[in-house]
């Protein structure tokens, strides 16, 4: 799996209740939505953005540790940007690459994981957590 590159992001409050067909509760889980921006300067490093449009962005610097007996594991850790909206924000990312079906049909290169709020920012408490995924662009 490349990780380099563009990846779409979705988090998603961890509410096991279901919605049903109750599009303004489905939509109120979404925690972050953005776009995940990659640069690999070594096997084992990454480096990016994730940019949440309207100036909110993280500046990102993780980790990529290869498993020999599973998927590799992808830890990352996101920064906000003084003078930004996100400015003291810090978020922790904790992901895999999705699972590649052998027989799937048009399938896309995907990351899933789960988010932690590092720092607490704008009233927020630190330890809220969410489930992630990213899809290549």
């Amino acid at each position: 799996m490349t990780l380099a590159g563009k990846w779409t992001y979705r988090s998603y409050l961890n509410n096991p209740e279901l919605v049903g067909d109750n599009a303004q509760t489905a939509l109120s889980l979404i925690f972050g939505e953005g776009v995940f921006t990659f640069e690999t300067p070594t096997p084992r490093t990454v480096v990016g953005t994730l940019d949440m449009g309207g100036g909110y962005v993280l500046d990102l610097k993780g980790t990529v540790d290869p498993d020999c007996d599973g998927p590799a594991t992808i830890a990352i850790r996101g920064f906000g940007r003084d003078g930004t909206p996100t400015a003291g924000w810090e978020y922790d990312y904790h992901g895999w690459p999705g699972y590649m079906w052998p027989d799937g049909v048009d399938q896309v290169a995907s990351i899933v994981g789960t988010i932690v709020r590092a720092k607490p920012h704008n009233g927020e408490p630190a330890g809220v957590t969410a489930s992630f995924i990213a899809v290549a662009q």
